[in-house]
């Protein structure tokens, strides 16, 4: 399912040619080394030429969000969402491109990705995250404060 931003919250301007809104896809389609170039650039890694994206979702996700903009349809924003295959699913590597930044694009691929494990019957959506980060889950997207536990598994 694809939703058009026309205005508002996800409108990115002069991104990409400055044409219209932001277009946010459930299970969109993706190419695996532009998903690589926007995780390297958001979570500060080199790129991985490599990395096999559209295998690891086909294998573990119950879905995915992609958001692009501009005249040239370019990728802004990602989000993964993992899951038990039952009750509980799991936000991970979300993604804004730096030049679409703080404008709404990441609550609204949180949004999508919200709608698309409640209609997949979850009951829970999970996300863990950087301190940096709390006004964004918890203000923005609507995440509230639990207690949970964490087991270092490597370094």
């Amino acid at each position: 399912m694809a939703r058009q931003d026309d205005g508002g919250v996800g409108e990115v301007g002069g991104v990409g040619g400055g044409v219209g809104g932001v277009r946010y896809e459930w299970r969109g389609e993706f190419d695996a080394a532009e998903v690589e170039e926007l995780h390297a650039e958001a979570f500060g890694h080199p790129p991985d030429a490599g990395y096999d994206w559209r295998g690891q979702l086909e294998r573990h996700s119950l879905g995915w969000v992609v958001a692009r903009g501009g005249a040239d349809g370019a990728l802004l924003g990602f989000v993964n969402v993992a899951w038990d295959g039952a009750a509980h699913a799991f936000l991970l590597d979300t993604s804004v491109a730096r030049r679409a930044r703080r404008a709404g694009i990441g609550a609204a691929l949180v949004a999508e990705a919200t709608r698309g494990a409640r209609d997949a019957g979850c009951e829970w959506l999970h996300v863990d995250f950087e301190e940096h980060l709390r006004p964004f889950y918890f203000g923005s997207c609507g995440f509230t404060e639990t207690r949970a536990g964490l087991v270092r598994l490597r370094g």
